[in-house]
């Protein structure tokens, strides 16, 4: 089994190169691309943990219809990493089990 990165960064001059950070580690990688393919190119393989069993799960079909490749970004759960394009500076973490629910009561008007 490789442990080599299954991406890899192009090289070029007209590429513009951000830096995001994953789990406390620093990456730079080339913007515009989706969280997803950076972290995949960093080396990263688990991006979450199933909410039953804990397993490690990682992108699937890098195209939002899995979830599998969900992680936090900025503090915020459960966003699906495929989807978002990276940005110089954000912060990511893995996703572990179900996001927590906050007591908010979004869309209600209990006053």
């Amino acid at each position: 089994m490789t442990t080599d990165a299954l991406f890899s960064i192009p090289k070029s001059p007209d590429v513009r190169l951000v830096t995001i950070t994953f789990e406390g580690a620093q990456m730079i990688v080339p913007e515009g691309i989706s969280v997803a393919a950076a972290l995949l190119t960093g080396g990263a393989r688990d991006f979450r943990s199933s909410i039953v069993g804990d397993t490690p799960r990682a992108p699937y079909c890098m195209m939002g219809v899995c979830f599998e490749c969900l992680v936090e970004i900025d503090g915020t759960p459960a966003r699906q990493s495929c989807l978002i394009p990276v940005r110089d500076g954000m912060q990511i973490k893995r996703q572990h089990g179900a996001p927590a629910l906050h007591d908010a009561r979004i869309g209600d008007n209990h006053d």
